[in-house]
């Protein structure tokens, strides 16, 4: 429960219902699962035939590998990983199911927190990359629109350069 502190805002050291630990396990989860369907796919694809498989799932795999990248880069910044753990973590979404053993690694190590250190009421931002997270912070609507789009914009670009391995 968010509890208001003294100057009447929400505090950041409450606890969020999307806090840092929910959303990268969700998205750590999400990431190997689409890996899974993806593979099957490919599985499916080389035995008996049918493309189609590959290309909804890779569709739906590639969404969530943006997805996971781009909450890596914001998790990465509220725990304020070092340079070679945040990179880290970028690399396991291409290695087939590595997301979520980096993930448990991450809690394990108390590394991922349940609360945004850069929440109204929390730490001041330092650079760029913590304004914009405290500004994400403060209209999380707005922040959750903004990353749809920028995972649909990433996508359309790399949909415009083409498939992975020249389509086919």
């Amino acid at each position: 429960m968010v509890r208001p502190d003294i100057a009447g805002t929400p505090s950041a050291t409450t606890s969020s219902k999307l806090s840092p630990k929910r959303l990268y396990g969700f998205l750590a989860a999400a990431e190997m699962v689409t890996w899974a369907l993806l593979i099957i796919a490919m599985v499916i694809k080389y035995g008996v035939g049918p493309e189609i498989f590959v290309r909804i799932f890779g569709m739906f795999h590639g969404v969530v590998f943006i997805a996971y990248g781009l909450v890596t880069i914001f998790v990465w910044a509220n725990e304020r990983w070092s340079a070679g753990r945040g990179i880290l973590g970028l690399a396991s979404a291409v290695i087939p199911f590595a997301t979520l053993p980096f993930e448990r690694a991450m809690l394990r190590r108390g590394l991922l927190s349940d609360t945004w250190r850069l929440a109204p009421g929390g730490d001041a931002p330092r650079g760029p990359i913590e304004k914009v997270q405290a500004l994400a912070l403060r209209s999380p609507w707005l922040a959750a629109v903004a990353g749809v789009v920028l995972v649909a914009a990433i996508t359309a670009v790399l949909l415009f350069i083409g498939p992975p391995g020249g389509g086919n």
